[in-house]
């Protein structure tokens, strides 16, 4: 049951097999071409599907189509181009569609091919920004700790944007994923890696340090949320449940958890020495931690006494360093090179253990479609969901790994796939053979983050900043750079982010809930910012058309990528027009296209 619910199900071993048999005949030389070219294209085919022929050349949609057309479902007909313009943008870029994308062609948008935009799109220092917002809620990124006593900040984080920045970096660079695993629980011990990838050490290196941190049990506290956000983020295994006892439905003992807590409890969290110190910058000077990067680093090596019950006054048997026993047949072998981290990294990593692949992979398919193909993205063990597609998930996390763990080939054949294509219009006969959509027979309707919807509101008004750095606070009124590069606290999250659902940074996260509440409608209403933003696009829609009708199309085509319809134009002109100063009406106007649900949501 487990390995079911992490890998492919055995009625799905007959197209990949089918497939892996006749590569192996191909290479053999069994085959004449012309025979090849017969059997692919019998076996590839077009199929009716939505009432539009949709091409199945592409391996995710023979997999999606197959599972709807078994349970009467069929897939939806392409989004208008408009609709997937802007959602590719969005998924890409977590902006709007630039118009220099789009090229100088006749018809504007309806004259460019989709494989060129994912490709210019991808290419776009935006896409490592994009990929990088998830990855900050995988590493629970933080600048700070929960708590401050004596308003002592030693154990703050003032240069974790370094970390930040070498995430998004890493993404544009489509460092494979392989090597992103690597650097991040060991790059002090590789010898590929750069004096510039020490930073990668942050996902570990930036994690909680609790109060009074001297004392055992406080210690193990931290042990825990290093097992924690390692498992459940590379792995998608709740490990940390068998700290007290063996995990109650996987198979995961707690010696299984004691051996990788001894690899955390082998390192310690350090402030090293980085860039350039000034030389009025004293040593014990609380300011010197700006030139330093918040890493971890090897300690004295230390086999941990499991805990029974969790309680580390009562101590069990010592249990050696080693990665989890489920990936073996036998005893696994004890890690022996200092801490083990680069061990455990290459374990998690191997080509033979395919589960880092596909929570990866997973992860990925969520932030394009709103849900994994395994639902609970953190958690592929027996309390989480079986996968919607379980041989599609096998065959991209394959497929990821033979193709050097490049993301970006992953997302390029995710977005051009007839699945993510498809509009998202509803079909009530297929709503209520599948309400929650699990087969994906339309495209999910999406709210979007507090990072694009921020971003939107100064890119529309002109106004976007895209230089990275240092953190700067969301409130601050001159801070009109991308909300990835805000500062994140764990002791107090900034209101719109948390207001907007942003996880809590204080432990790992593998998803984000979606709320509507009053203090969102409020703060759309009443907050400074958005009420800022609204006057510099009202001010830019006047410049940009010197009638109001021309202003109106503008705004329309600026925020909702589309022209506005006739009722649209009457409502916005007869508002123009009313009684007041016409800067005040059209800041209304602006605000009020804004904060609309068209804004919020991508189709």
């Amino acid at each position: 049951m487990f390995v079911q619910r992490c890998g492919i199900m055995e009625k799905d071993f007959v197209y990949l097999s089918k497939w892996k048999w006749f590569w192996r005949c191909w290479r053999g030389g069994f085959f004449i071409a012309p025979l090849v070219v017969f059997v692919c294209i019998a076996d590839v085919g077009w199929g009716e599907a939505g009432g539009v022929v949709v091409s199945k050349r592409g391996v995710i949609d023979r997999f999606v189509a197959g599972s709807a057309k078994d349970r009467g479902l069929a897939l939806s007909s392409e989004a208008e181009r408009r609709v997937l313009f802007r959602r590719l943008s969005f998924d890409l870029a977590g902006l709007p569609p630039e118009e220099r994308l789009l090229g100088e062609r006749e018809g504007g948008w309806e004259g460019v091919a989709v494989e060129k935009f994912v490709d210019a799109l991808i290419a776009s220092p935006r896409f490592g920004e994009r990929m990088a917002s998830m990855w900050m809620n995988v590493a629970r990124y933080a600048e700070d700790q929960a708590h401050l006593v004596d308003d002592r900040v030693e154990t703050f984080y003032p240069n974790a944007y370094l970390y930040r920045q070498w995430v998004v970096d890493a993404f544009n660079a489509d460092m494979p994923f392989d090597r992103f695993v690597q650097l991040q629980l060991a790059a002090d011990l590789y010898d590929f890696a750069r004096r510039e990838d020490l930073p990668a050490l942050g996902f570990i290196g930036l994690g909680p340090k609790y109060y009074q941190r001297n004392r055992l049990e406080v210690m193990a506290d931290e042990w825990e949320d290093r097992v924690d956000t390692v498992t459940r983020g590379l792995l998608g295994l709740t490990v940390a449940c068998a700290r007290c006892h063996d995990h109650k439905f996987d198979p995961i003992s707690t010696e299984d958890y004691y051996a990788l807590a001894g690899v955390f409890a082998s390192t310690e969290l350090v402030n090293s020495p980085y860039g350039e110190v000034p030389k009025e910058a004293a040593a014990d000077d609380k300011r010197s931690l700006l030139y330093t990067v918040h890493i971890v680093r090897e300690a004295e090596p230390r086999d941990l006494n499991v805990f029974v019950r969790g309680d580390v006054e009562r101590k069990g048997t010592v249990v050696p360093r080693r990665f989890l026993s489920l990936f073996y047949q036998g005893e696994p072998p004890a890690f022996t090179e200092g801490s083990g981290r680069k061990e455990l990294a290459e374990a998690i990593v191997s080509p033979e253990n395919l589960l880092a692949a596909k929570v990866f992979v997973n992860r990925v398919w969520q932030m394009f479609f709103g849900h994994g193909l395994v639902r609970t993205p953190s958690n592929f063990g027996a309390l989480g969901e079986s996968p919607s597609h379980p041989g599609l998930l096998e065959h991209l996390a394959e497929r990821f790994v033979d193709q050097g763990w490049s993301t970006k080939r992953l997302v390029r054949e995710i977005v051009l796939s007839a699945a993510y294509r498809q509009s998202s219009r509803n079909n009530e006969v297929f709503a209520e053979r599948d309400s929650e959509n699990r087969y994906l027979w339309r495209m999910n309707r999406r709210r979007l983050t507090v990072e694009m919807w921020r971003d939107s509101l100064l890119f529309v008004a002109g106004n976007l900043d895209y230089e990275g750095g240092r953190s700067m606070e969301l409130d601050d009124p001159q801070n009109h750079r991308r909300t990835l590069y805000g500062r994140v606290s764990r002791l107090k999250l900034n209101p719109l982010l948390q207001r907007y659902d942003y996880p809590d940074p204080n432990v790992h996260s593998g998803k984000r809930a979606v709320t509507t509440t009053p203090l969102q409608k409020l703060f759309s209403l009443n907050g400074e910012f958005v009420i800022k933003q609204a006057r510099i696009f009202a001010r830019r829609l006047q410049r940009e058309a010197t009638d109001n009708r021309e202003r109106i199309r503008k705004a329309y085509r600026h925020l909702f990528f589309r022209e506005p319809a006739e009722e649209e134009l009457r409502l916005g002109l007869d508002f123009l027009a009313g009684e007041g100063e016409s800067n005040s009406r059209w800041d209304l106007y602006a605000q009020t296209l804004l904060i609309s649900n068209e804004a919020l949501y991508l189709d």
